[in-house]
């Protein structure tokens, strides 16, 4: 057995682990993960049954288990754009900082971009994410490498445009080939038309068509703010809920990010279609949308509803730990109800139900599971004293406190030790670096 943080087999193998001495909740327990990646036993005494049999061994004496962490709605190449335009209001800080910026990206860049992405993800916990953005096929390479999860889609833009149309259902259909092409598990396509007011009905019913045939997720921004409804029922007479509906856009295929200004028909209609929703809390307060997501009225609709981060430009982070917080006290404070969004709903968004709308393994601790499991460290005085472990996590920890990452049963993060993290960090700055000084030549 190994359990040597410096043994590289730990981080390479896909051979069987056993976790000793964590804790779920109130239980102190071990974990046995088999060859496969699957949760095979947990208890108390699956140390003694299964030690023989484990190949590698991880001692986690004070630290707490959880699923690992789902985020349901990125950019992640946009690390590179992090701190580059902030405190800006939301039309000029597109229209002339993000979109003239992100005319100059080259694939290579998305590559390092969202290496960077996974490794901050990973150092937080996340283990699993839902992706829009251009150079797709760079940005699943980089997925491949990182050996966490990813939902990936083509940011599908068309304005109407007959051209655009055609390269963007192009762009599409090669990132769906290419990813299946990958035969990697971890990886899937969807479809990412952006939002209903940049890509008008004609062509969000090829989105619909396309993502209903290829059975594959689709992904869109959904009424994040109030001038996109106005802009929307003065053009369709519809709320954009009502407008994907009728292009057949919503269905229990589809994840729809922010929701900020749904009215109450559309969280009904889409708890009818089966919809999820990426709750993105700190973008959202940032950018002052003005409004809150309407937790109580999805909830009580029975929608799914999932976590998530938006983009680096606009967070600036991936941290879903804080994303947990923001979300609770955020909801609490908007609508005036001290009681809405308690912990353990908070920490099932950033978990269960990600992984629900992800349509992934993953987002529980249980024997047959696949084995998708952060541990936290208690040895921080965040965590202590730990009368409530929920509770703790959501509000008073950060994503510093986690210490080793496992997806799908391989040990992403040791110990704080991630291999080859200095090597991204220093291309992922290069790019960053490269890409302004290309912009600024063509200014």
């Amino acid at each position: 057995m190994s359990a040597c943080v410096h043994d590289p087999d730990l981080f390479t193998n896909k051979g069987s682990i056993l976790i000793t001495g964590t804790r779920i909740g109130d239980r102190n327990v071990d974990i046995f993960i088999d060859e496969t990646g699957t949760i095979r036993d947990i208890g108390e005494g699956v140390s003694k049954k299964c030690r023989s049999e484990a190949e590698h061994q991880i001692s986690a004496e004070k630290t707490l288990a959880i699923p690992g962490l789902v985020n349901a709605h990125t950019h992640a190449a946009m690390t590179l754009l992090r701190g580059y335009a902030d405190d800006m209001h939301l039309q000029q800080w597109l229209s002339e900082k993000i979109w003239p910026l992100e005319a100059h990206l080259t694939g290579e860049d998305v590559y390092w971009g969202t290496k960077l992405a996974c490794l901050e993800m990973i150092r937080s916990g996340t283990v699993a994410f839902n992706d829009m953005y251009f150079f797709m096929e760079d940005a699943a390479r980089a997925v491949d490498e990182s050996g966490i999860r990813g939902v990936l889609c083509h940011g599908f833009i068309t304005f109407g445009l007959a051209e655009k149309f055609e390269s963007e259902v192009k762009a599409t259909e090669n990132l769906v080939s290419h990813i299946r092409g990958m035969n990697n598990p971890r990886i899937t396509p969807a479809v990412g038309p952006h939002a209903p007011y940049t890509v008008p009905p004609e062509h969000l019913e090829w989105c619909g068509s396309y993502s209903k045939d290829e059975d594959i997720m689709l992904h869109i921004h959904l009424s994040e703010t109030e001038q996109e409804v106005i802009d929307c029922k003065k053009a369709h007479g519809v709320t954009p809920a009502v407008l994907l509906d009728q292009c057949g856009c919503l269905s229990e295929r589809t994840l729809a990010a922010h929701g900020c200004w749904l009215e109450d028909e559309d969280c009904r209609l889409l708890a009818e279609r089966g919809c999820h929703v990426a709750h993105n809390p700190v973008s959202n307060m940032k950018l002052a949308t003005g409004r809150a997501m309407p937790y109580p009225s999805l909830r009580s609709a029975g929608v799914n509803v999932a976590l998530a981060t938006d983009g680096c430009s606009s967070n600036n982070n991936l941290d879903l730990f804080e994303e947990m917080k923001v979300a609770a006290i955020g909801q609490k404070f908007f609508w005036k109800q001290d009681t809405l969004l308690p912990a353990e709903e908070a920490l099932s968004m950033a978990t269960s139900c990600g992984a629900k709308a992800l349509g992934i393994p993953g987002g529980s601790i249980v024997v047959g599971q696949a084995a998708d499991i952060v541990l936290v460290s208690l040895d921080h005085p965040s965590m202590v004293p730990l009368h409530n472990p929920v509770s703790n996590l959501v509000y008073s920890a950060s994503g510093c406190q986690v210490s080793t990452v496992l997806c799908n049963g391989r040990v992403l993060m040791y110990e704080k030790e991630i291999p080859g993290e200095t090597a991204i960090l220093s291309g992922a700055a290069d790019a960053a670096a490269g890409l302004l000084n290309r912009a600024a030549q063509n200014t």
